[in-house]
Order: C-alpha cells, then sequence, then structure tokens
C-alpha cells in the first residue's frame, strides 16, 4: 500500500492531533493536504466537501500503525487526547492491540508489528 487519505471537515485540526500521534512534522503540506511519510505508506489529511462531523461507522476501516512497545505507546498517545477505545490487550501469538479515535471519531490502532 501506498498511501491514506483520511478526509475531514477541518483537515487542519486533525492533522495536527496525528502529528502528536506520529511524533513529526508534515513531509507535505499543499492546498489544504498535509501527509506523513510513515515508513513506507504516504499518510494523507485534506479537506473533503462530503465530509461532515465524526466517523459515523468508526468500526468499518482501522488504521494500524506498528509498536513495539503497545503499552508505552498506548500510555504516550492518550496523552494527545486520542479518545480511548480498547486498552492494550492481548491478541494471541505474542500480539498486543490497542485502539483509539482521533478527533473525527476515526478508530484507528497500534499493535505489535506482525511476524508472519
Amino acid at each position: 500500500m501506498s498511501s491514506i487519505l483520511i478526509g475531514s471537515e477541518n483537515p487542519k485540526a486533525l492533522a495536527e492531533f496525528y502529528g502528536k500521534v506520529f511524533d513529526a512534522k508534515p513531509g507535505f503540506e499543499d492546498g489544504g493536504y498535509i501527509g506523513y511519510d510513515t515508513h513506507g505508506t504516504f499518510f494523507m489529511i485534506g479537506p473533503h466537501d462530503k465530509v461532515k462531523g465524526k466517523a459515523t461507522n468508526p468500526e468499518r476501516m482501522l488504521i494500524g500503525f506498528d509498536a513495539e512497545d503497545v503499552k508505552a505507546e498506548f500510555e504516550r498517545i492518550k496523552k494527545t487526547g486520542a479518545t480511548v477505545i480498547a486498552e492494550p490487550y492481548d491478541a494471541g501469538d505474542k500480539m498486543q492491540i490497542a485502539t483509539f479515535a482521533d478527533p473525527d471519531g476515526n478508530y484507528f490502532q497500534i499493535a505489535t508489528p506482525w511476524k508472519g
């Protein structure tokens, strides 16, 4: 996968939030679009005229990020103002997962990298 684009009614605020989650500055800003290079996948946030308010079905698509130490990253991300949906839990095969919601209500997870 090369990129993810999240449409938002308030892309600047959402991008600032994800800047805190990634602990990084954007690598791209143009025309209201703001993007981050997340280790091979470009994570972009931008305006969309059909997106209003919070996500109504945030469970439909979960964006996943690797975290070697899920518990430590959970505590760090919790301090950004992310809404906790699920605290870290064991998902089998030495994997942990935690789920958050961003300010637009989209769900994202941090998980131990899969070592398939």
